[in-house]
């Protein structure tokens, strides 16, 4: 079911979609409806070219990241525990990577050590297991708290929750954890584009949430010509706000079900 529901949201990424357009234009074009495959052709191409440029991979990202804001460490109130969510490293895998792989939102780990340093919380649940076919050996929650201490944060308070594979289940699985922890207020650190989904996902149960966003990408630029120009880092940053989007979007429509009353009689 997971790998089903993520070549779904794959395929509704701008590039698939795109392509799976072009390729329906082509058959069109083949079966001589020439008009409506140039249309189809047109769209892909101008659909592609949208989510490709910087200018607009700047503006979707922001409409992400701007609901939540940076605040200074010391302007957040204090909690039974700082949870904070994967997403920003990957194990080690001998011979070909010796030591754990960092990426841009390996912030997240990063600003956890800085709000314990800060004597916000007293404990820290690194949320974060594994995808079936990403081949690593070692959930990530506990690469997590690896670095977690070497940036002084001790093992003792450190807890993990290591089955997690998306969003969802990172709420689901760290929940009855932070329960029989007795917290009822948490700091919910993630990058600043993922805390939206996050953070309706985690008000949803019975703890008080305090956003804690890090790993902000966006930034004012002034304008020029070069911005509405393809790039692939674009194109790849805006995919992610894509997924950001329409997780949201499913997230909204499943609780929207939940919370609907039976039918009289039923």
């Amino acid at each position: 079911m997971l790998l089903f529901t993520k070549i779904l949201s794959q395929l509704a990424y701008p590039l698939s979609a795109s392509w799976l357009l072009a390729v329906v234009a082509g058959l069109l074009f083949w079966c001589k409806r020439r008009r409506t495959a140039g249309v189809l052709l047109a769209i892909a191409l101008s659909w592609l070219w949208l989510w490709s440029t910087p200018a607009f991979s700047d503006w979707v990202r922001a409409t992400l990241e701007q609901r939540h804001p940076p605040l200074p460490v010391e302007a957040l109130p204090g909690a039974d525990a700082i949870v904070v969510l994967g997403g920003g490293m990957e194990a080690a895998r001998p011979p070909e990577r010796l030591y754990p792989d960092l990426n841009a939102a390996a912030d997240r780990v990063w600003h956890a050590a800085r709000l314990f340093r800060a004597g916000k919380a007293p404990l820290i649940l690194a949320s974060g297991g594994n995808l079936p076919w990403s081949g690593a050996e070692r959930a990530e929650a506990e690469v997590m708290a690896e670095l977690l201490q070497e940036l002084g944060v001790p093992k003792a308070a450190i807890v993990l929750e290591a089955r997690s594979r998306t969003t969802q289940e990172n709420r689901d699985n760290s929940l009855p954890v932070l329960h029989q922890l007795g917290a009822h207020r948490i700091l919910l650190v993630t990058s600043a584009l993922h805390m939206p989904r996050a953070l309706a996902l985690f008000a949803a149960t019975d703890l008080a949430v305090v956003p804690a966003p890090t790993d902000f990408e966006v930034r004012q630029r002034a304008w020029n010509l070069l911005r509405w120009l393809p790039d692939a880092q674009a194109l790849a940053d805006s995919s992610r706000a894509f997924k950001e989007h329409l997780g949201g979007f499913a997230n909204h429509l499943l609780q929207s079900d939940l919370r609907e009353p039976p039918a009289a009689g039923g």
